[in-house]
């Protein structure tokens, strides 16, 4: 095991040990199957995080969420979550709107634009989505997610 990955990376020596050659397998595929979704925003005119945030307040619509909680839920937290919600505001994709309970919190909702948006690119996920199902066994799909929940849970 690990010619695939040591060609890939350019390796010729052997790695420390499995613990190395799993950790960097999980570096490459992750950053492969990122890359496709990544493509698959960018015909939009959107990066990976403006796509989570679009689908975590869609999932939050109509009653929307604070950053923090956009912040908490996001994949991969970015540092500057609030640049990026600029940015979905600037494209009539996202709304802000202060908290009747607590005018101290913006919340942040998605709008018919932004619906309509994922609603298109939609499918173009599902084929990514449908292209690592067929890399992929279902009982590895169950078995790779319980080794990713192992790696991060606690």
């Amino acid at each position: 095991m690990g010619q695939i990955l040591r060609e890939r990376i350019k390796q010729t020596a052997p790695f420390e040990g499995p613990e190395q050659e799993a950790m960097l397998n999980l570096f490459v595929a992750s950053a492969h199957v990122r890359r496709r979704v990544e493509a698959a925003c960018n015909e939009f005119d959107l990066q990976f995080a403006h796509h989570n945030v679009l689908r975590i307040l869609r999932g939050a619509h109509p009653d929307g969420h604070p950053r923090c909680e956009i912040i908490e839920r996001m994949l991969d937290p970015s540092p500057d979550v609030t640049r990026l919600i600029d940015k979905l505001v600037e494209r009539d994709l996202v709304e802000r709107s202060r908290s009747e309970q607590d005018r101290r919190l913006t919340i942040h909702t998605i709008t018919d634009e932004g619906l309509g948006l994922l609603e298109e690119l939609d499918p173009k996920i599902r084929d990514v989505q449908d292209w690592f199902d067929e890399r992929v066994a279902d009982r590895d799909l169950r078995h790779l997610s319980r080794i990713c929940e192992g790696i991060y849970e606690g």
